[in-house]
């Protein structure tokens, strides 16, 4: 069953939004004040952005490494990591390209293209070294050690120990909705050298028609010129994925491609 996409407009970082939200979910208000006391603590000790949502993905990851990723139960990471692999294998996705999937977590998409690709084919970075550890398990579980997957665990988006035009396809589920302008903007700089020409960088975010925010430094939501702005400003080429909309995800989707 269809999960309706969140109004567009709403600013989730206001006080009113969060007093008439509180009012209707009074169950979660626990929650969340967790969620700010954590986010107090961690902005105090973290140096950076990646420092900070480490520390978010460790206290995550302790509790469950499939809700880390944003998933509620075991029926939704599957269902997820299915509609992305499907997705991005009907727009094209071959099993001779090389992948590069940036925030990679435990696999939820990542089992599913290892076992697509040919052997090799499949490299992940997380800066999460303990989302990494629960991916492993899911190499064992789904049994996909021959086909020689690549795991690293990186501090930024510079990419500077992958080779210059290796990747075909570039792929980055629920990052850019957790990351700062900047963070973008670096990770889209250095996406462009390792992509070979003609290739193409899918990536989701949480996409607002109204004031850009953020919520806790964890969620942030853009309006979709800024991003293709910013694409276009590196040399990308760059479309809104019409069609990904109509599926049960609740984040929206920009394809950038390098020209050829």
């Amino acid at each position: 069953m269809s999960e309706p996409l969140p109004p567009k407009r709403r600013n989730r970082a206001s006080l009113a939004y969060q007093l008439r939200y509180a009012a209707k979910n009074p169950d979660k208000i626990r929650s969340y004040l967790g969620r700010v006391g954590r986010d107090l603590k961690f902005r105090l000790v973290s140096r950076d952005h990646v420092a900070y949502y480490r520390a978010v993905m460790r206290s995550d990851v302790a509790k469950d490494p499939e809700a880390a990723v944003g998933s509620r139960s075991h029926e939704r990471w599957l269902a997820l990591g299915r509609m992305q692999a499907d997705y991005l294998i009907e727009h094209g996705l071959k099993p001779d390209d090389r992948l590069l999937e940036i925030g990679c977590g435990n696999l939820r998409a990542g089992w599913r293209f290892i076992d697509y690709l040919d052997a090799g084919n499949y490299y992940g970075l997380d800066i999460s070294p303990d989302i990494l550890l629960a991916a492993q398990n899911i190499l064992v579980r789904q049994d996909l050690r021959e086909k020689l997957p690549h795991l690293t665990l990186v501090n930024d988006l510079k990419l500077r120990f992958l080779p210059s035009e290796h990747f075909s396809v570039v792929h980055a589920h629920s990052v850019f909705s957790h990351s700062p302008i900047e963070v973008i903007d670096e990770c889209l700089v250095h996406v462009g050298r390792v992509l070979v020409p003609g290739g193409f960088f899918d990536f989701t975010f949480d996409r607002t028609e109204g004031p850009e925010h953020h919520v806790l430094r964890e969620d942030f939501y853009y309006r979709t010129e800024t991003l293709i702005s910013l694409a276009e400003k590196h040399g990308f080429s760059a479309r809104f994925m019409d069609d990904w909309e109509q599926l049960p995800h609740g984040q929206s989707k920009i394809r950038v491609t390098r020209p050829a």
